[in-house]
């Protein structure tokens, strides 16, 4: 994992965090999207994001899931889809899914990242014409969680955070 992936989990990480002083602000909340946008010492970010509408298996203890597309100017990096499945990932690919789409993640700890800038180019052009998003994953100790989410209103929370970061 290279550093500017590194500085991204970190920085995903303080975002959801509640004490964080600059919370993100959030831009517009679309059907099952929301866009936020927030300062920190590198620049202004801005990101879609949402949560799953179904989580499985109900038996396995996790935290929140969410499915990110980040922006962050200062920093040149635009695009970057990033998903947490509320658990640490085992070493393997995660795989998302729409139809007989599917794109394999790798994972880091908590979170999983597109290998390239075209695979993301790729995968936001998916997500704006899918329904819906299956991701599939497994957990250190190998049992397979699945999270299904909903694209509705990804495309304005999208473009809402791109505008606002550009």
């Amino acid at each position: 994992m290279d550093f500017k992936k590194i500085l991204i989990l970190i920085s995903l990480m303080l975002f959801t965090s509640s004490s964080l002083a600059n919370t993100p602000r959030s831009t517009g909340k679309y059907k099952n999207w929301e866009s936020f946008t927030a300062e920190t010492d590198k620049g202004k970010i801005c990101f879609a994001q949402t949560t799953p509408t179904k989580r499985a298996p109900s038996s396995i203890q996790r935290g929140q899931s969410k499915l990110f597309v980040t922006f962050r100017p200062s920093e040149d990096i635009k695009d970057e889809v990033s998903i947490t499945s509320g658990h640490d990932y085992k070493t393997s690919t995660v795989i998302a899914a729409s139809g007989k789409k599917r794109y394999s993640f790798f994972s880091q700890k908590n979170f999983a990242w597109l290998l390239d800038d075209q695979e993301e180019k790729k995968f936001i052009k998916l997500m704006k014409k899918a329904t819906n998003l299956i991701i599939k994953a497994r957990t250190t100790k190998g049992a397979e969680t699945t999270d299904h989410y909903s694209m509705m209103g990804f495309t304005k929370a999208y473009n809402t955070a791109k505008k606002t970061c550009s």
